[in-house]
């Protein structure tokens, strides 16, 4: 169903990508492709990035929700990959974990797409589909992770992390899944599918 699909946010280089990740938490993928056309523009680069002021981030980002935090990790964070890391981004989690409003998730994100390591990022969409599904049966992230990381090849782990968002997004949405249109509904654990009627 999701073949070929990947990431909905808009970047040129894995730094991008990063801040890009950094700004989508507690916000939307649309809003954050927005936000970063003007600062990607102006600003593409880590050292770029890191001379802005935090007035001069703020006024960018000010539509995304959490932006003044965002705002101050952000600039700390570029200002460490443009001194640390030549401008790129670190290649392994624990690496990236250590910079400013990086979490796993995150972490797990950029290193799939951009690194090219077999990850699996659980946002609310994966949290949700994969234990509605029945994929796993975690009551947090990490759990979560952990059984899928067991339940999926380690080869499809990149690709189920956005076959999983997708599906969160067209089918198995939050509030109205969609339930009788999905075609896995057969094999799906999800207990109270007759609300979805």
């Amino acid at each position: 169903m999701y073949g070929g699909a990947e990431t909905a946010l808009n970047y040129k280089s894995p730094f991008q990508l990063l801040i890009s990740t950094m700004l989508a938490a507690q916000s939307t993928d649309v809003r954050v492709n927005i936000v970063t056309k003007d600062l990607f523009r102006d600003c593409p680069t880590a050292g770029k990035m890191a001379e802005l002021s935090l007035a001069q981030m703020e006024s960018y980002i000010k539509t995304v929700g959490l932006y003044h935090t965002k705002a101050k990790n952000v600039l700390a964070t570029s200002k460490i990959l443009a001194e640390q890391y030549n401008g790129d981004v670190p290649s392994t989690r624990e690496e990236f974990v250590k910079l400013p409003g990086v979490g796993r998730k995150t972490a797990n994100v950029v290193l799939s797409i951009a690194k090219g390591v077999p990850a699996i990022a659980v946002d609310t969409h994966v949290f949700r589909v994969s234990n509605r599904l029945g994929l796993a049966k975690a009551n947090n992230v990490l759990e979560t992770e952990k059984q899928l990381m067991h339940n999926i090849p380690k080869k499809k782990w990149s690709d189920a992390h956005h076959w999983l968002i997708w599906h969160g997004r067209k089918i198995c949405k939050a509030r109205k899944p969609l339930c009788s249109k999905c075609p896995l509904q057969k094999v799906c654990m999800y207990e109270d599918k007759s609300k979805t009627k």
